[in-house]
Order: C-alpha cells, then sequence, then structure tokens
C-alpha cells in the first residue's frame, strides 16, 4: 500500500483548489481576490483528508463533493444571492469533475506508483510537472473558450439600458464593450458609463473615482440607482444589473462590459 504523506496532499489540493477557483471565476466572470481564494483553497484541501478513509460508496461521495463545492465557493466568492451561488457552484464542481476525471482515466491507463486515487480524491507523491501541465491545460482552455463566446461586435449595440432612479426614469441605448474595466473601488461593482445631459436638473448624491481614457486621466461621477435592466433589442431578453452609473459629457450610448450579463 502506498504511503499517503498528510503535509503533501493538503499542498496538493491547496493548489488544484486554488486553479479550480481562478477557473471558476474565469467561468462566470466573478470578482476573486487572491487572499479569499487562498483561504478557501486551504479550506477546500481539508475535504481531501477522505482519501485516508475507506472506500465510501458513489452517493455519499458525490454529496460530500457538493457539500463541499458550496462552502467552498462561498468562501471565495461570498453570499451575493442564491442564483450567484448557485452558478459558481455548477461552474466550480464542474471544473472539479473535469480535471478529475482527467487525472482518474490517467491513473486507470497509466496505473503509476507514484499517483492514489479513493472516495473521488487523488494523491500524487510527486509528479508536480504532470500536476502543473494538468491545471495549466485545465486553464488555458476556459481562457480560450472565453475569449471566443464573448460577444460578437456585431451584435454590440444590439441592447437598451433602462435606469431607474427614485421616481425617474432614464433610457439609453446600449452598447457591450470589453474595453469598459471601469470598477467603483468603494463597492466593487462595473461601470456603466453614460451622458450626463439626460440627467440634468436631478439631484444626485453621486461620488467621484479615477477614470482614465487613451488621451486623459481624470475623475468620473458614479452614483447607484435604484434599478438598472439591460434589454436584448434582438431576443428582448431583460436582465437586471448590479452595477453603478459614471456620468460622462457627450456620449450618446451608455456602454457597459458583457460580463456583467453573465453575472
Amino acid at each position: 500500500m502506498q504511503t499517503i504523506y498528510i503535509d503533501v496532499l493538503i499542498v496538493l489540493n491547496i493548489y488544484v483548489n486554488y486553479f479550480l477557483l481562478k477557473t471558476t471565476a474565469k467561468i462566470t466572470s466573478s470578482p476573486l481576490k487572491t487572499a479569499r481564494c487562498i483561504f478557501a483553497s486551504f479550506y477546500g484541501s481539508l475535504f481531501s483528508l477522505l482519501i485516508l478513509a475507506p472506500e465510501l460508496p458513489f452517493a455519499v461521495t458525490l454529496t460530500i463533493k457538493l457539500i463541499s463545492a458550496v462552502t467552498i465557493v462561498a468562501v471565495a466568492f461570498g453570499i451575493h444571492g442564491k442564483s450567484r451561488i448557485i452558478k459558481n457552484t455548477v461552474a466550480f464542481f464542474s471544473a472539479n469533475f473535469i480535471f478529475a476525471g482527467a487525472i482518474y482515466a490517467v491513473y486507470s491507463w497509466l496505473k503509476p506508483q507514484f499517483m492514489h486515487f479513493s472516495n473521488s480524491y487523488f494523491y500524487i507523491d510527486f509528479s508536480l510537472l504532470l500536476l502543473v501541465i494538468s491545471t495549466a491545460v485545465l486553464y488555458f482552455i476556459v481562457c480560450i473558450f472565453k475569449r471566443f463566446s464573448d460577444i460578437s461586435p456585431e451584435f454590440a449595440d444590439c441592447y437598451k439600458i433602462i435606469i431607474r432612479y427614485k421616481d425617474k426614469i432614464f433610457t439609453y441605448d446600449g452598447l457591450a464593450d470589453t474595453g469598459n474595466s471601469l470598477t467603483d473601488f468603494f463597492s466593487g461593482k462595473p461601470v456603466i458609463i453614460c451622458g450626463k445631459n439626460n440627467f440634468d436638473g436631478c439631484k444626485i448624491k453621486f461620488r467621484l473615482i479615477p477614470y482614465s481614457t487613451i488621451s486623459e486621466n481624470s475623475l468620473i461621477p458614479v452614483f447607484s440607482p435604484d434599478e438598472i435592466v439591460i434589454v436584448n433589442k434582438i431576443t428582448e431578453d431583460k436582465k437586471t444589473v448590479d452595477a453603478v452609473i459614471g456620468l460622462v459629457e457627450n456620449n450618446g450610448k451608455a456602454i457597459f462590459n458583457p460580463k456583467i450579463l453573465k453575472n
């Protein structure tokens, strides 16, 4: 029977969980702070101790996996509504399942002496090269998929933005632009850039955040409306998004990053 070193087991799973969480953040376009990612990776690595337990029924193993996935995601990303945590959990569990499946395929095919697989957890003593290659390939595939799944340019301007602030409704033509990466550093929310002329005469409580373009660096006033709805003019799908509004001069369209449609 292979000797399993607990310190190697924990370090191995911290590494794997870290990249699985990064992959999840990439898939769902969710913000993920490094400190929370590391802490969640350590917490998740504790479940790997199940490899030391006797072989468990598949239903029990699956239940534990689901519980671990939900709690790891909650620790890493926080709890921001049921739909968000379900989305992140499904993405994390799927990435975990694919990665574990790939490792198990290698294990079943080659039967390497340095690898042990039990209760859906694996132990490698210690083919670091195999581990790095496996996680790097998975992350690369996800990045390629995300790149080609972004909104195509021909559909970038088929949106309408409806903003509700107190008793007023403001409507803009929307433009999906991945170049808008502006984020409100106070709330962590993405910023939708709108022309401020529509808001003339409207008393708004706003704050200033740094704003940069190719030609200038300045401050932009932002505020949190009561509701923002993005409507696809082609499909007529509607989505309420969690963002803030930034106001600039002479901007005919509301420019938003399409990632907010996936959150």
